[in-house]
């Protein structure tokens, strides 16, 4: 596991110092849909991740946001979002990330993800807990959602898709301290790992969104689900991860505010 985490940790911080070293010098933005682009330092991150990777671990498999699956079909695989945050990063907004995960007979076991910005690196590996910094970290202690600050985010098909998550966004908000949209799950999910946020849900995320995040909440101490409270299945691109103890309490109202959805 050290070599794991010190090889991925590389990776990400060279990525991240690339994307630091671009923010306001894009050379091109293509869009892969109407809302959802790409840019030239997406795939530049991604590339030298793999490169990375690679070079310390020949025969590993990949799957990347950028080039999809790849790789050898080793029980090892990478799942890796080079730059989570595009929109943020390409408006020179300062909230975005590199995430990088490492499954292996299809269990998450490492999970990294750095924030060049504020030179944050959260790191958690399965069953050792989670850092920040090399630093401990934990979930907040809050136990009620009317006394906690969550996070989430909404699909680039908002205006067409039927997980488009409005509704629900504006119930939670009337019932905590405040709901806020930052535009990079990885990150979310780091900050509920670190106690700075007491919740977070999205719909329709892909897996290299929340495979390095996920880990990270569970190994400081939180409670990572679909939004019914079943196992989460990153494939399905549907999570809730909380602190653990108003976890239930979120379910509940996610859960209202799709049935008051369906009723209107």
């Amino acid at each position: 596991m050290d070599k794991l985490e010190k090889v991925a940790r590389e990776a990400a911080l060279r990525a991240g110092e690339l994307q630091k070293s671009r923010l306001g010098k894009i050379k091109s933005l293509d869009y892969k849909s109407a809302f959802n682009i790409v840019t030239d330092v997406d795939k530049a991150s991604e590339a030298l991740i793999i490169e990375t990777l690679t070079q310390e671990f020949p025969d590993a498999c990949f799957l990347a946001e950028e080039s999809g699956e790849s790789g050898s079909k080793s029980g090892r695989r990478w799942i890796i979002d080079p730059l989570d945050g595009t929109t943020n990063f390409a408006h020179s907004y300062p909230f975005f990330c590199v995430s990088i995960a490492c499954e292996e007979d299809g269990q998450v076991v490492l999970g990294v993800v750095y924030n060049a910005v504020a030179s944050e690196m959260f790191v958690a590996a399965k069953g050792q807990g989670a850092t920040l910094n090399g630093e401990k970290i934990n979930v907040s202690m809050r136990t009620s959602l009317e006394t906690s600050l969550l996070a989430t985010g909404f699909p680039p098909d908002t205006l067409k898709s039927v997980h488009h998550n409005m509704d629900s966004f504006r119930a939670i908000t009337n019932m905590c301290h405040g709901v806020r949209r930052d535009g990079s799950a990885a990150l979310d999910l780091c900050f509920v790992a670190s106690g700075r946020l007491d919740g977070f849900w999205e719909r329709k995320l892909s897996a290299w969104d929340v495979a390095a995040g996920a880990l990270i909440v569970e190994e400081a101490g939180g409670k990572v689900s679909n939004l019914e409270d079943g196992p989460l299945d990153m494939m399905s691109g549907h999570i809730l991860a909380t602190n653990g103890k108003i976890h239930a309490e979120v379910v509940k109202a996610l859960a209202a505010s799709r049935t008051e959805t369906v009723a209107s």
